[in-house]
Formats: C-alpha cells, structure tokens, sequence
C-alpha cells in the first residue's frame, strides 16, 4: 500500500464521481453547447455571486488568461514572492502577457496592503513598468496552506480601488480556506475583480479549472482561452465531476486538515525534526535536523512506502487529501513516532 502525501493532486475519481462522468450529458463546448459545461459553469458564478464563469483545463492557464484580460504588454503585477504565477507557471507572465511581476517579501505567501502601496508605480513616471494588478494566491502553496483573513483582503482591496488596480484572487486551494476560515464564497466575489477556483486538488475532480469574473472579463477570457489553446469539446465529462465534487467534496476538506494538524502535532514531539511551520488547512511543511539527511530520510519513508516531497531550502512537505485514508492516516503516524535518527 503506498501512501502519496507529495501533493492533492494526486486522488483519483471515486466510483461515485465516475458513475456520474460516464452518465454526463455533452454537447460541443467550444460552441457553448455542452449542458454539463454551462451548468458547471452558471453553478460556480452563483456560488460566488459574480457574473459569470469559464471552465479551463488547468488553474495555471485559468490564472495566465486573467493576467492576459486585464493588462498589457509593459504592464506589472504585484505579488509575493512564493506566488504560483511566479514561480510555477512556466514564465507564463512575461511569455504570455509580456507583464513582469513585482516581487513583495511577505509572511508565508501572503501580502498586506501595506507592502502593496510601497511598490506601486507612479503612473506618471513613465521609466517604470505600469503598475496595473495586485495578485494574491489563498490558500499559499508554499506558505504551508496559510489562510488570509477577511479583513486583510479587503484592506488590499481598498488599496486597489485608490490606484485604479485590478484585483485578481488565485484561489487553487480555495476551498481549502473557505472551510478553514468558515467565509462565505460571496464575500470573496464582492472583493475580487476575477477569481481562479481548481477542481482537481482537494475536491478531487480528474481535471479542471474555473475562472470568475464579469460578462465582460469572462467574454474576454474566451478568446484567451481559444488564443492558448485551451478550448475543448465534449467537456461535460470532465464538467461533471466538477459539478460533483463541489456537491460532495468541500465539507469533508475538514478531514484533511485535521490529519494535517494531527501529523504536525506528532511531528513537533520528535527528536530530528528542527521546526514545523503552523498548519492550518491541509498542507503541512517541517524541516529537519542539521545533521539529518534529507534523501536519506525521505529514502527511509520510501522504503515505508510513504512519499513525501522535498520544497528545498531544506523544507519537506506533506499534503492530505481525498485518498489518504483514515487507515493511512493511523499508519504514518506510527512509522513517524517510531523513527530513530
């Protein structure tokens, strides 16, 4: 039995969500004629209380097509410096846009309105990158599944609307946060001028992203979409184990994020382990000893048939999720306790 803790993008559809794949009704979606599509669709623009929506095969290309929407070539976005659309999506900013990305140093991934104000460009000095766009990632992949609180959001949003900037929310682990923090969806879509939600960490789903926004953003997000070659036909498929997964799948996020919780707790009683970063959602980070060796102890879990990924600087992860079974759960726990380094 081999036990996956690398990433939530790992589970698979379970018997249920494929049952309900294989009974979808399709159409042609790049004519807007799969019902399943637009149902998925009209569902999450409602959630959110936003206008409308469209379905992309994966968040990266759901963020690129914003960033595309709202500026162009010259233009700068602010995010922090362990955002996802820096770090992990190709270079797509620059090589999709032909926008640059100005870097703020914050807590855990994530930004405050402060660290937003003093990095904005004066519109008038025309030496410098436009600043048109502010982008926040809730939860932060490399935070550790770090939460923003509500009123930090909307004080950035305040900051947004005093300098004429576009305010866009990848929210990949979105779900994540809403359970955590207990918001309201809307909340978020009253804040956000576009929103990217993914369907395929801890909710489960095979593939699939959704962006949110205006009729005019999402209108614009079609030619994007078509432009990166993302549109696709019989979707509906894929639609609905989205559709399923937001009908069954959020709540029981709160599982996950207790056996995170539970594993950092075990962690910070061990002997090799230097520090474990706050949990609060279903990503744990921790590092080890200085005078453990990393390969050799992720090498150890391998052979315990437990993976786990390395995020460098020293910094291993573990992520819960969908197929990471109360059974699984008991298991590691007690390889972990029985560890002698």
């Amino acid at each position: 039995m081999e036990i996956n803790l690398i990433s939530d993008t790992v589970t698979k559809p379970t018997p249920e969500m494929l049952t309900t794949m294989f009974n979808a009704k399709v159409g042609d979606d790049v004519f807007k004629q799969d019902p399943t599509v637009n149902e998925l669709e009209a569902k999450v623009a409602e959630m959110f209380g936003m206008e409308a929506a469209l379905f992309f095969p994966s968040g990266t290309m759901a963020n690129q097509t914003a960033i595309r929407v709202h500026t162009r070539p010259g233009d700068e976005v602010i995010c922090d410096k362990w955002s996802h659309i820096f770090l992990y999506e190709g270079g797509g900013v620059a090589a999709n846009s032909g926008v640059s990305c100005h870097l703020v140093d914050g807590d855990r991934g994530m930004i405050t309105p402060e660290l937003v104000k003093s990095v904005i460009s004066d519109p008038g000095f025309y030496h410098a990158p436009l600043t048109k766009m502010v982008s926040i990632e809730n939860t932060t992949n490399k935070g550790g599944g770090a939460c923003y609180e509500m009123e930090n959001l909307k004080a950035i949003k305040e900051v947004c609307i005093q300098n004429n900037l576009i305010y866009h929310l990848d929210g990949a682990r979105l779900w994540n946060a809403l359970v955590a923090k207990n918001q309201d969806p809307k909340e978020y879509g009253q804040i956000f001028d576009t929103i990217s939600v993914c369907l395929s960490k801890g909710l489960g789903a095979p593939v699939g992203s959704v962006l949110i926004g205006t009729k005019a953003h999402i209108n614009r997000a079609i030619r994007v979409r078509k432009l990166f070659g993302g549109n696709m036909r019989q979707a509906g498929y894929l639609a609905a184990a989205g559709i399923y997964a937001l009908d069954n799948n959020i709540q029981r996020l709160e599982q996950d994020h207790r056996k995170a919780k539970e594993l950092g707790d075990l962690l910070k009683t061990l002997s090799w382990v230097d520090k474990v970063e706050d949990v609060e959602t279903n990503i744990l980070i921790f590092q080890l000893k200085k005078n453990v060796d990393e390969s050799k102890f992720m090498e150890l879990l391998k052979q315990k048939n437990i993976l786990i990924s390395s995020m460098g600087q020293g910094k291993l992860r573990m992520v819960t999720h969908l197929d990471y079974k109360e059974v699984m759960h008991t298991y590691v726990l007690e390889a972990l306790s029985k560890i002698e380094i």
